[in-house]
């Protein structure tokens, strides 16, 4: 950040149409160590205020056919407009006031004895280096957008890389599911392809999203939702999975451990919830509770469980599952006393 303008390092225009006092304000400020330009009326002003290079304005109130209050508006609406001491004899408190509203940093009181000039000097030390601390302040926030707008256009390139990766990982995943025999290595490498594609998921809608740190979680489960089923459907078992979600903004790390919950419970749900050749629906649903809460609830009409007991299949899914509740700070909880099985987790967004 740069120092504070000191006196003596600023352009000064003066408007004023009295020559006289002009020229008494030239020299106490020339005094000063400023240059000081003056002009006699508005349009002189903002014609010179056109060609540039002025640090401060002086304006005087009473002025050939308008007042400094006419022409405020006009030096405040050009680009880079300087900052404007306001010069008025008037005794009348309402014209300082309707000055400062209309955009002057300061004003000073014309006085018979000529102290103003003294105060106007000091007026203008001021203006100029409240205008210097603005304008650092201005660099320093424009500097730290860019810096964000460059993390920002950093991480979406790396949540773009990510899921290219992950894509390629699930693609060689597929292809050694085609390769392999045995029934129960080829239903593992099925399990882990839709965990990875899950995780995947999340990030190809990072970079794809203006805002690089949550999800919209209702349309990511949309998608989910729709590559589960294709893979189950692929697999042969051929359930409709029903979605229904509020809309839900959901921080990305809570995003990628809600999609793997529902990834296994869902995979969970097509292999043990209905027997062979018998049909039903997945449910999964995510409602708001209260003002930050989430519950996120699966369920189906199968055969039930309500998650006591030895885990069917080799309990990876369920331990993955905790994994995924502990990340969210809850716990999955099974319904009990009801027809098929119904999970629910409940958490704070």
């Amino acid at each position: 950040m740069s120092a504070p303008v000191a006196p003596g390092r600023g352009r000064v225009l003066y408007v004023d149409d009295d020559p006289g006092l002009g020229r008494l304000v030239q020299r106490a400020l020339q005094a000063r160590g400023y240059v000081v330009e003056v002009v006699p009326d508005g349009d002189a002003g903002l014609a010179r205020l056109a060609s540039g290079g002025i640090d401060v304005v002086a304006l005087d109130h009473h002025m050939p056919g308008q007042t400094g209050l006419d022409l405020l508006p006009a030096i405040r609406a050009l680009p880079e407009a300087p900052p404007v001491v306001y010069v008025t004899g008037s005794e009348d408190s309402r014209v300082a006031v309707a000055a400062l509203k209309a955009g002057a940093v300061d004003y000073v009181w014309k006085d018979l004895q000529g102290q103003f000039r003294e105060l106007l000097g000091e007026a203008i030390d001021t203006a100029l280096r409240q205008e210097a601390l603005r304008r650092d302040k201005e660099r320093a926030e424009r500097e730290v957008r860019e810096a964000r707008d460059r993390a920002e256009i950093m991480l979406r390139e790396v949540n773009h890389r990510v899921a290219n990766s992950l894509a390629l990982v699930a693609a060689l995943t597929h292809m050694q599911t085609n390769a392999v025999t045995d029934p129960a290595a080829k239903a593992a490498l099925q399990e882990m392809q839709a965990r990875i594609s899950a995780i995947a998921g999340i990030h190809r809608r990072l970079y794809t999203s203006d805002d690089v740190e949550a999800v919209d979680l209702d349309a990511y489960l949309a998608s989910l939702v729709e590559e589960l089923q294709a893979a189950m459907k692929a697999a042969g078992r051929d359930h409709a999975i029903r979605l229904r979600a509020e809309p839900v903004r959901l921080a990305t790390d809570k995003a990628v451990s809600v999609g793997v919950v529902v990834t296994e419970l869902v995979t969970n749900a097509y292999k043990y919830a209905y027997p062979p050749e018998v049909p039903g629906e997945i449910r999964v649903s995510v409602a708001l509770d209260g003002a930050e809460g989430v519950t996120l609830t699966v369920e189906d009409d199968g055969i039930g469980w309500t998650g006591e007991g030895q885990p069917r299949g080799t309990g990876l899914g369920s331990r993955i599952i905790r994994a995924m509740a502990t990340n969210l700070r809850s716990a999955l909880v099974y319904a009990h006393g009801r027809a098929g099985t119904r999970a629910t987790l409940s958490f704070q967004n």
